[in-house]
């Protein structure tokens, strides 16, 4: 005898939610590319969802650049000065006699102008130091200052500099040494890399900040907004369901659960479900659960196709 066509026969109402059950056998779900895990809940470390932002690497560029040329001016300063201070030492060996007045008055005026040169030179040196740091905080402008590799990936943009900023009241301290960001449109994550605390808040967020760094061939630009996921000391119990086990439909979000041999039944995923290692932390399935994990959109297609069928038979009748 035959069997039921393609969507006849494979959902039933739920008894106690009203909701469809799909049944699909084992040959079904191969064919249809659905692939089913048993998962068990656990203790899971919840991601914070933050705001990145992937910096211009100009200004640390100009400042870099600005140090280095003050530090080349004191060194010309400097050597200029010990010249005329030898030179002054010279004419007054040498004494009256030998250089005149005139001579000697000008030597002096010479080093004075060269001392003056050189405390110019300082205190610009100074100023720039104390500006890398006010803007950039002690690490970014030692860094600057000393021009350490840091700073010479981030110029040469072998590394990105992203500030990441956490919601408005948030706060991890310390705050981890890696954290991860997507890159659009794929949504790929990529791992970001500690820094040092950020010197200013995100005016958008107006939450805490930090700078991480992100290798330049990532596929993130400067100007570009992210998303990041800092892991909290935080935990969350649940079954940890990944991405691929999420549909979107009717403006909620849903998973497909075991009820029964080859039988599933559509579930609601919480709005604000906790996030960890790129999985939504599900607590409301018990100690654990069959999950479609790869698929979904096919169950409920059998689903809707499913129910389709069942009206159209009751109109028959």
């Amino acid at each position: 005898m035959a069997g039921p066509a393609p969507g006849q026969g494979r959902t039933r109402f739920l008894p106690e939610s009203g909701r469809v059950a799909v049944r699909l056998t084992a040959e079904e779900r191969a064919r249809i590319g659905v692939v089913t895990d048993r998962l068990a809940a656990q203790p899971h470390r919840i991601e914070i969802l933050a705001y990145g932002s992937v910096l211009d690497p100009a200004r640390i560029t100009d400042l870099t650049n600005s140090y280095a040329g003050a530090v080349a001016s004191l060194r010309t300063a400097r050597a200029r000065a010990e010249v005329s201070a030898g030179a002054l030492r010279r004419a007054r060996s040498l004494g009256p006699k030998v250089v005149a007045g005139a001579q000697l008055e000008t030597v002096e005026g010479s080093v004075h102008t060269d001392e003056a040169a050189v405390a110019a030179a300082e205190s610009q040196l100074r100023t720039l130091a104390a500006t890398a740091q006010q803007e950039w905080g002690p690490v970014l402008g030692r860094a600057i200052v000393e021009r350490s590799p840091l700073v010479t990936r981030l110029i040469e943009r072998a590394d990105l500099l992203v500030q990441v900023t956490l919601p408005s009241g948030e706060a991890m301290k310390p705050p981890p040494a890696t954290a991860s960001a997507e890159v659009p449109p794929q949504s790929e994550r990529v791992t970001l890399h500690f820094v040092s605390p950020a010197t200013r808040t995100d005016q958008r967020i107006q939450g805490v900040g930090y700078y991480y760094l992100v290798a330049g061939e990532a596929g993130l630009l400067p100007g570009m907004s992210v998303q990041a996921f800092l892991t909290s000391p935080r935990e969350s119990v649940g079954i940890a369901v990944p991405e691929s086990a999420v549909i979107h439909w009717q403006g909620g979000a849903w998973i497909y659960r075991g009820v029964g041999a080859d039988t599933f039944a559509r579930h609601p995923l919480k709005a604000d479900a906790p996030i960890s290692a790129d999985r939504y932390v599900v607590d409301d399935l018990g100690p654990e659960a069959d999950i479609v994990v790869t698929g979904p959109q096919a169950v409920l297609s059998e689903e809707l196709r499913g129910q389709v069928q069942a009206s159209g038979d009751t109109d028959d009748d």
